[in-house]
This record gives C-alpha cells, structure tokens and sequence, in this order.
C-alpha cells in the first residue's frame, strides 16, 4: 500500500501540462453561422450568407479577454454545422462563401499576437456538412482541416476536441481517429495542449456548468483518458473492469479507493468549463452571469487544481456585447482587489515535522485583523501528493483560532475566508490582539510534500 501511494505521487506532468496550468484562465469563443440564426445547433444546410459579420474586431476580443486576466484564446473555427471560419480547400460551407470573406482563424490569431496573449482552436469532430461523415474517408477529410490550422496560423498552445455526435439512433456512426488527429498536432504543434473529454494532455471536468469536484485529482485511472500513455505500472489491486462510472462531477476520481482498482496511472488534470451566458453562441435576449457566480467559479477551477475555459460569445456585428464587456473588466477588478496584494510574510516548514505530514509556519510581517484568503501551492513539478490539511491562526497573545480544514491542493488551492459578495462573514472573527501567524499542517499526503508557495490575503 505505502509502495503504491509513493507510486502514484510520483506520476508527473509534462512540461506542456505545466505551461497549462500556469495560464489559469482563458477565453472559448463560440462564433459562427448559429451566431446568426439565434440557435445553439446549426444542421450544415445553412446558407452561407447568413454569415456576415460587419463589424467583425478581433482585437476588441482581446483587449475584452485581457480584461478579465484571462491568458489565451481558444476559437471555434468549426462547430458541428461544418461552417468554417477560415477559407478551407476542402468544403463550400466557409468564410469564402459568405458576405464577410474575411479569414476570422487569421483575424484572431493575429489579434492574439498583437495582444500577448496565446491562440488555440476547438475543431468540432462532428460534421453535419460533411458529405463524407459516417465513413472511413471522413478522418482523411478531417485530418487535412487539422493539418491547415495547425501549419498556417503560427504557433498553437491549445487544440481543443470532444466526442460530439448528435445524430441520434438512426443518424450516422462515426469512428473518430483520435490516435490520428493526436499524431498530427504533436508532428506540427509539439508544444500545444490538446484536449479531449479523456485526455491526452487535459480532461473534461464532466460538465458545462462549472461545477468542479471537492477534491480534483490530476493523478486518476488511466482506464478514463484512453488515449494518454500509461506513465506507471498498475497499482497492487488492479483488475478487468469498466471505469467509465467513476466519470462525472460527483465523484473523486483520484481517491485511494479508486486508484488501488486501476490499471495504471496518468496525469491529467481538469478543465473547468462555463459559458458567460446561458448560451454558448449569442443569443440577443440573454445576459452575462452574475459577478459572484464567475467569481465561485473561478475559485473552484483556478483555486482547486484546474484551470477555467470561460467562452465569450461575439454578437452578429462580431464584438463582443457591451454588457459582457462590462462584466469581463469587472471581473477582472475584482481578481486584482482580491489577490493582487499578499500580505508581507515569512513561511518557515519546521525542521522536526514528519515529510508527509509537515508543519509550515507563516509569519507576517505586521499582525492583520482578519485573512481573507490562503493560497497554497504544491510543486506539481514532482507530482501533486497532498491528500488532506489544516489551518490554524495564533494571535500575538498566544491564542489559536480554526481557519480551514482542506483536501487536496495541487497547483494552486485558494482557501476562501471571507465571501466578498456576503453581508458577514461568519467563517472568522477579528482577533482582539491581531493574528500573527498562520500555522499549516499536512494531515494526509502520498509522500514528501512540496510546498513551493504560500500566499497571504488580508
């Protein structure tokens, strides 16, 4: 059991995880010919004139997504219509047809890099257009659309998939060459993320709400990211068997329990996905969500071992709506006012703690009437490891005070305090004599634990 657990904090990510995980938060843009006929599905029998966007500035996207301190782009440049937003050699149903005739694929990336920020594409694998669609030459038509996003438009940090296909019982059957498509962005885009509701590089959190689960493992069953390599062997209990009902929001799929039953490990961390909007496309008659709500989202996929794919629907003029605009920058202000100033502290791990239960003391450097928020962070570079801790305060008088008591942390674990948007805040109280320092302790951990950071907010 001890062998197995240090087996399974020792599975480690890639340098290309790595990058993800730094970016922490980025656009999806949801934009196409639904975009005009105020529907979230379009058939692929849509006239190609329907798409024209007038006022179409890519770079009014940018400065929206910059805004809100989101790091990259990722555009749908085709959904499941088949419409494609950039002049394809192998379909009618594009940009070339329509009124607009601008390549939007260029338009955006080159936007992206005027703006600093990084630039991806979601590539809908279900084609309604597609003539083709429901037999083997259809991955051939498919691959040559990858292959021209991924050679003519720079640099690509991320290729986003799912497993989409609609068609219903007596609708087409399509084998999707995920194995294929895989090689062609790793031979062109090496350094890209890819994405897939099963790997390789990220997973699906296994919703669209962005609900996140208690505890986010990115150490889970290989058995549920079928096209990630194995990076251990299987763990000491390992058997036959069907995982697929450990996918979804309500389970921890990195537990002991379900680990022990695996037959191998991978690392593969989790993508917490939500529209601004009720909506993935634009819809003229709905508004963004509320500033709390992208806020709660935001600590549960950047403060709990995710990061957060926020899509941002352009309107039929191709801005971005006043309103969302709005929204975006004030959210962005308010991860600025939250967590732009730590409090000036010393973190300490005292010398006689256990390896996989140490106790790191945190000494600010004036006593604060209250905290706000703790961050912690493990160095994931070695493999994410810590199961479970707690957080305590001491007052300069001596007295201890409960703060937290947490699962796991990963890379980035933002322990909420105090609620911004709440009248009261009953999870602390102000110490009479100010709270001094903050004590850490691992209560449960794979193996030796790396804390590389410790913030304060007060």
């Amino acid at each position: 059991m001890v062998e197995f657990l240090k087996e399974a904090a020792n599975v480690r990510p890639s340098k290309r995880q790595l990058d993800w995980f730094e970016l922490e938060s980025y656009a999806f843009i949801h934009f196409g010919v639904n975009t005009f006929m105020d529907r979230e599905w379009g058939d692929g029998t849509e006239d190609e004139a329907v798409f024209n966007p007038e006022k179409l500035d890519c770079d009014q996207w940018v400065e929206a997504i910059k805004s809100a301190g989101m790091k990259g782009m990722v555009l749908t440049a085709k959904h499941h219509d088949g419409f494609c937003l950039w002049p394809s050699k192998y379909t009618e149903h594009s940009v070339k047809n329509s009124p607009c005739k601008k390549d939007v694929v260029r338009e955006a990336a080159e936007a992206c890099k005027r703006g600093g920020i990084k630039f991806g594409f979601y590539l809908s694998p279900w084609d309604r257009n597609a003539k083709s669609y429901g037999t083997p030459e259809y991955n051939d038509y498919f691959c040559n659309q990858l292959t021209e996003l991924l050679t003519e438009y720079g640099d690509i940090f991320y290729v986003w998939f799912d497993n989409a296909c609609g068609e219903g019982p007596n609708g087409k059957k399509q084998e999707y060459d995920f194995p294929r498509y895989i090689e062609l962005i790793r031979k062109y885009q090496p350094n890209a993320v890819i994405f897939n509701d099963f790997g390789p590089d990220v997973r699906w959190c296994g919703n669209e709400a962005g609900h996140c689960r208690h505890a986010e493992w990115s150490v889970i069953p290989s058995e549920l990211c079928h096209f990630s390599k194995v990076q251990t062997g299987a763990g000491p209990m390992a058997q036959d068997g069907e995982l697929g009902w450990l996918y979804n929001t309500e389970q921890e799929l990195g537990t002991i329990a379900n680990i022990l039953y695996s037959k191998g490990l991978t690392f593969t961390p989790t993508e917490i996905n939500m529209s601004i909007r009720p909506g993935w496309f634009w819809h003229e008659k709905e508004d963004p969500h509320s500033l709390e709500r992208l806020f709660d989202t935001y600590l549960g996929s950047v403060g709990a071992n995710a990061c957060m794919h926020l899509n941002l629907p352009p309107n039929t003029d191709g801005l971005m709506a006043e309103r969302d605009v709005k929204r975006l920058k004030e959210f962005g202000e308010l991860l600025k006012k939250e967590f732009g100033s730590p409090v000036p502290a010393k973190v300490e791990k005292e010398a006689d703690s256990f390896a996989t239960q140490p106790v790191y003391t945190v000494t600010l450097e004036h006593p604060v009437s209250g905290i706000r928020y703790v961050e912690l962070r493990e160095d994931i570079s070695k493999g994410q490891r810590i199961e479970s801790f707690r957080i305590t305060a001491e007052s300069g008088s001596g007295s201890q005070y409960p703060l937290y008591q947490g699962t796991t942390v990963g890379n980035r674990k933002i322990c909420q305090l105090q609620d911004p948007f709440a009248d009261q805040n009953p999870l602390i109280n102000d110490m009479e004599d100010g709270i001094c320092r903050i004590r850490i302790q691992v209560t449960a951990a794979r193996d030796e634990v790396w804390l590389k950071d410790v913030k304060i907010y007060g």
